[in-house]
């Protein structure tokens, strides 16, 4: 008996029909080829049903990511799946899957007895059979499924309900997350002009960043500091409503003793808050102090080390 896949087994049911699937048919010439040139999994191509497309996917020996064995696997796709993370939307559907039996001329059903609707929506848009039939029964000869490594695999899709649900969140936690480091060499130090300078960009964690130094300081450092900052290349980058939770360490290097100034925080990093740091890093009268190593030959060191623990972003 096929297994539907589903958090709960569900009865499944196997019938005749003598009535060609009405939405869509899938030839497949050489079969046999498919596992002897490593295709282990086919996705056909899209068809229409309901208003929505769709495309079926095919594991000749089994879906080994499901563990399954001796099996062939069927799926049913649902393809527009940014529709369903655009707009919330939830579609309903009840379908079924046809294997041609080219002896008798009619096809063998596949579907749930209890002709229940399945759920495609923004965390699950793939529903089908695990095992759809044994690949024993299915080369068998008798059964008329393969002959002359040709068979005709066909399916039936009918909308029943369409809604769309609130919004959504997805946090991904990084397991092992990898720091990256980049060390800004900012020469002539005396001669900056502008309010602040920046690094050039550097990526971690699939973001670009960039280190931001105001040699006289800024807010509540103005006058009295150096204010140094970890700010995101291009905030508008990220989707809306997503974010990253950062854990980052700006360092000042001293570039004669090796006593490096520097400070550690973590911060969650949005489009609505695309920098964190400190607008008192270090006081500038150390800062310019020749025995200090912040500024030697009118050359400033500046090093970031960035961490992406985690991504929240919107479903």
């Amino acid at each position: 008996m096929a297994t539907l896949v589903s958090d709960n087994l569900d009865e499944v049911e196997r019938s005749i029909s003598d009535t060609a699937p009405c939405h869509y048919i899938l030839k497949i010439q050489s079969f046999s080829l498919l596992s002897k040139n490593g295709i282990e999994k086919y996705e056909s191509g899209e068809f229409q049903a309901g208003g929505y497309k769709w495309k079926l996917v095919l594991y000749p020996n089994g879906n080994r990511s499901r563990n399954v064995k001796e099996h062939l696997s069927l799926y049913l796709v649902f393809v527009d799946v940014s529709s369903l993370f655009r707009h919330g939307l939830e579609v309903h559907a009840d379908f079924r899957f046809f294997l041609l039996d080219q002896s008798k001329d009619n096809y063998l059903v596949v579907h749930d007895a209890k002709e229940k609707s399945r759920r495609f929506h923004r965390l699950k848009h793939q529903w089908g059979f695990d095992q759809l039939i044994p690949i024993r029964s299915f080369n068998d000869v008798s059964n008329g499924y393969l002959l002359d490594d040709t068979c005709v695999f066909g399916a039936e899709v009918f909308i029943t309900k369409e809604t769309s649900s609130g919004r959504a969140e997805c946090l991904s936690v990084m397991k092992d997350a990898i720091g990256c480091k980049h060390v800004w060499k900012i020469e002539n130090f005396s001669k900056l002009e502008s309010e602040y300078s920046e690094s050039q960009a550097f990526f971690s964690g699939d973001q670009k960043w960039k280190i931001q130094l105001y040699p006289k300081g800024r807010r509540h450092g103005s006058g009295t500091h150096i204010s140094l900052y970890l700010a995101l290349e291009d905030p508008v980058t990220l989707t809306a409503g997503s974010k990253m939770f950062v854990e980052f360490t700006l360092r000042v290097l001293d570039q004669m003793q090796s006593r490096h100034i520097a400070g550690k925080v973590s911060h969650w990093f949005s489009e609505s808050s695309p920098e964190s740091g400190w607008a008192k890093f270090v006081s500038l009268p150390y800062f310019h102090h020749t025995g200090a190593g912040c500024l030697v030959k009118d050359i400033c060191m500046v090093e970031a080390e960035v961490i992406v623990h985690a991504v929240a972003s919107i479903l």
